[in-house]
């Protein structure tokens, strides 16, 4: 089969002719359909992500397609099944974390391209029971970024416990700030899109933001916000943002930067709170594909070939891409 290999860390990545792997034990064998493209993979190539991983290798953490092979023990899903796999494929069961229900804890996960060859290939294989059911009226090219994007967004949201009347304001209207705004509003809240970008403005309001401001003192002008989103790769964003929280106000991290954030003294005053999300409740992934499959959230994205991905790599990189980069093996 055909994939994407990463050689070495900084390494340009090759497409290469491998072996089409086996499903074993508890797993499945994938033919993919769509693979979405996350700015983490540039992390990952870099370097820049504390986790152990080995190269050469396959990434890949938004892959979807339909399941060709199963392997011994695997009794809840089938061939011809259509799938996705998130980033979490197993634990070790043991630890705290793991016992107390909350895997994503655990020291010893096995995330997918990272641990396991990823979804930039032809082919891969999957613990079965982290595959998700794809609902029946979503394309593969939607359901992929979902995985990531779409599964981190909407577990920040949640995770930050929005009430009924709480303002939401998006910071970084891109890859995942897009679709913020979208399960913002698909949950009922009135939503603020921040964006110094002046051509995202209309976009922002016909995906349906109530105010575009372009900073945290028009945010904070404009009353400020009960939770902020934020979703760019820059802390410097997200630390600015700070200011236009309203009291009791909680700004949610989904966007990552090697930076630190900068809290302001008065948060003290406010009663402020600066708070981490990754992808939480297996329940948040199944709503998060749902929105998307009664057409409440829609992905936009750019596709490309598994021969072109070097160009899909480069405008992701470069912050070139509007919003997702999906590969079509």
């Amino acid at each position: 089969m055909r994939a994407a290999v990463i050689p070495k860390i900084k390494g340009k990545w090759e497409i290469k002719e491998i072996p089409t792997p086996q499903s074993g034990v508890n797993q499945v064998l994938i033919k993919i359909k769509a693979s979405g493209l996350c700015y983490t993979d540039v992390h990952i190539t870099e370097g820049e992500v504390p986790l152990p991983i080995e190269f050469p290798r396959t990434i890949g953490h938004e892959p979807v397609g339909e399941i060709v092979e199963v392997g011994q023990g695997v009794t809840s899903r089938q061939v011809g099944d259509r799938v996705g796999v998130p980033w979490l494929q197993n634990t070790c069961g043991r630890c705290e974390w793991c016992l107390r229900g909350k895997n994503l804890f655990c020291e010893k996960q096995i995330g997918t391209g990272i641990n396991t060859p990823g979804g930039h290939a032809e082919y891969m294989i999957a613990n079965a029971e982290s595959t998700m059911l794809l609902p029946k009226e979503i394309s593969y090219e939607q359901a992929a970024p979902i995985f990531c994007a779409g599964y981190t967004v909407y577990s920040g949201l949640r995770h930050a416990d929005p009430k009924p009347h709480e303002k939401i304001a998006i910071v970084g209207i891109g890859g995942l700030g897009h679709l913020g705004i979208q399960y913002s509003k698909a949950c009922g809240f009135e939503t603020i899109a921040v964006s110094h970008s002046k051509d995202k403005e209309e976009l922002c309001y016909k995906m349906g933001a109530d105010l575009v401001v372009k900073n945290a003192e028009e945010l904070k002008q404009a009353g400020g916000a009960d939770v902020i989103l934020a979703t760019s790769n820059s802390n410097q964003a997200a630390s600015e943002a700070i200011s236009g929280l309203r009291p009791d106000g909680r700004v949610m991290i989904i966007g990552f930067d090697t930076k630190p954030i900068q809290v302001p003294p008065h948060i003290l005053f406010t009663r402020a709170r600066i708070m981490g999300s990754q992808q939480n409740s297996r329940e948040y992934l199944y709503e998060a594909l749902d929105y998307v499959a009664k057409g409440k959230v829609k992905v936009i994205m750019e596709t490309f070939s598994l021969e072109d991905i070097d160009r899909a790599y480069d405008k992701v990189a470069n912050g070139q891409v509007r919003f997702r980069a999906v590969i079509k093996p």
